[in-house]
């Protein structure tokens, strides 16, 4: 073929042909390389796509393989599994059958004992009917003889009527009179009796809880005097406690309202004041003073500002002493201040806030022997002489500010009734208030309680034997135990046994209305009769 060409090339033609001829040749030659490119091509995917055909085959097979391999697997764990499970239900099943049979058991144990009771309850029927026959039997025979008992009272009764000359109403009658008038005469004597024992088994009761109180009260019975002097160490001091032109005095007198009484007394300096607080503030602030030593108006005006800010808080202190040592809480502030100030005040030389503490000590033991409200009891004896700590300032008697503050402050009706009813003024509305004002009198009536002057002491004793023998028919008369009691010898031939009850009583009355005196007096009339006879 490149002969073919080369000669072709060589013969003459024209220019052209050389030219058209090679590219010819060359796009044949192109084509005849593309179809056999593409026929290799086709070839060569032929053979791939077989290989890949073969794979893929393989993988088929392979997880057909690995399919039986995991069925066969599953298939003997769903047999395990189910044989695991039929195990279980049998294991269970016998487990059940094994208690119902139990079961059964003590059903037909029940059943056989429900049975021996049935027979048993059968056997006691039986023997109650036979016995209720016996009953109805019986009664039958009471019923007959019965009837001829009747008959035979009847009989009698008739006898008996025609023999005393009374029907049988007309002889019930007397005899129910008869009884009626015994009856009567017992009912009286027991009715003194039982009067008799009551009374003096409440009296004895009433000495024993109160004994018991006093008993049991551990307060101290040292009374304290609200102090109104104050010593000095010398008679210089007055001057320098006077100070020039007196105006130290003035600062004193203007700063704690107290008046300085400075007189011939040796080494003493008097106060003068109507408020104890004030006083004591006054005595406080000299003594501060005096020891000091820089005594002129300002260091007393500081001084005394000093000592009254310590004593605000001394009054407070005081009252909460006296509120958790009485166990009485939740008071108001205010209260528990007027009960500071108590301890300041005095009545018959008694300190009043000591005083306050053992009524409500006395109170709270009586009220727990008698089992009634110990708090109340304890509540109302601990503020019945709160008003004292302002009686000198607003009009009224102490009772009645006692109540007013109470009332002011929230105080339950029941307390504010012990402070207003504890010296009788007022009705009591309850039992507690009844035994404050009874612990009121035990402490202010104990021996050694109060104190008064020598004086005083001996005119009220005169006073009240002078009472005593004012009355007719009174030989003499003795005041005695401090005048606790007083003591009456009547004559025999004026005063007989019944006029002597009338007589103890007008002179009660008389000494409540005419003397003032603490706690209470104790009249006792005594009649005496003396038969003398010589023997020969």
């Amino acid at each position: 073929m490149n002969n073919m060409l080369l000669f072709f090339l060589a013969s003459e033609t024209p220019s052209w042909v050389h030219i058209v001829i090679p590219i010819i040749v060359g796009l044949l030659c192109l084509g005849g390389g593309g179809a056999i490119g593409a026929l290799l091509y086709r070839i060569y995917r032929n053979k791939k796509i077989g290989s890949t055909q073969q794979q893929a085959d393989a993988i088929i097979d392979l997880a057909k393989d690995e399919a039986k391999s995991l069925k066969r697997e599953a298939i003997q764990e769903a047999r395990e599994e189910t044989q695991k499970i039929k195990g279980e239900q049998e294991r269970q099943f016998r487990e059940r059958n094994s208690e119902l049979a139990k079961q059964e058991n003590r059903m037909n144990q029940k059943e056989e004992a429900l049975d021996k009771k049935e027979e048993l309850l059968l056997h006691k029927l039986d023997r109650l009917d036979t016995q209720q026959k016996d009953l109805i039997s019986q009664q039958n025979e009471l019923n007959k003889r019965k009837q001829d008992m009747d008959k035979s009272e009847q009989k009698i009764q008739q006898e008996l009527e025609r023999v005393a000359g009374l029907s049988k109403e007309e002889a019930k009658q007397l005899l129910v009179d008869e009884m009626l008038t015994d009856a009567r005469k017992e009912a009286a004597g027991l009715v003194r009796k039982i009067e008799m024992e009551a009374k003096s088994n409440g009296e004895q009761k009433a000495r024993e809880i109160i004994a018991t109180a006093i008993q049991r009260c551990a307060s101290d019975q040292v009374s304290e005097m609200t102090v109104t002097t104050v010593p000095l160490a010398n008679d210089e001091m007055k001057g320098r406690l006077i100070g020039r032109e007196g105006r130290n005095i003035r600062a004193l007198e203007n700063a704690t309202g107290v008046e300085l009484i400075i007189d011939d007394t040796p080494e003493v300096v008097i106060l003068s004041g109507f408020d104890p607080v004030r006083r004591q503030i006054a005595r406080i602030a000299i003594e501060k003073l005096l020891a000091d030593g820089r005594i002129h108006p300002a260091r007393i005006e500081e001084m005394v500002e000093k000592v009254r800010r310590d004593m605000d808080v001394t009054i407070k202190d005081e009252g909460e002493a006296a509120s958790f040592d009485t166990g009485v809480f939740g008071l108001h502030p205010e209260l528990i201040k007027l009960l500071g100030r108590l301890k300041f005040r005095t009545s018959y030389g008694q300190n009043v806030l000591q005083h306050s503490i053992e009524v409500s000590y006395i109170a709270g033991i009586i009220a727990s022997e008698l089992g009634l409200d110990v708090t109340l009891a304890k509540r109302g004896a601990l503020l019945h002489d709160i008003g004292k700590a302002v009686d000198q300032e607003i009009e009224g008697t102490h009772m009645q500010i006692g109540a007013d503050l109470a009332k002011k402050y929230k105080e339950s009706k029941e307390v504010v009734n012990c402070i207003a009813s504890h010296h009788g003024d007022v009705e009591p509305m309850t039992v507690e208030a009844v035994i404050v004002a009874a612990a009121d009198a035990v402490s202010g009536a104990r021996p050694g309680a109060r104190r008064e002057s020598l004086e005083n002491y001996i005119k009220r004793l005169e006073k009240l034997e002078e009472i005593a023998n004012s009355f007719k028919g009174v030989q003499k008369s003795y005041a005695v135990q401090a005048g606790r009691e007083i003591r009456i010898i009547v004559k025999p031939e004026e005063v007989n046994d019944e006029t002597t009850v009338l007589l103890a009583n007008d002179i009660a009355r008389r000494i409540e209305s005419e003397l003032e005196y603490p706690g209470q007096i104790k009249v006792n009339v005594i009649r005496e009769v003396r038969s003398i006879e010589f023997a020969k």
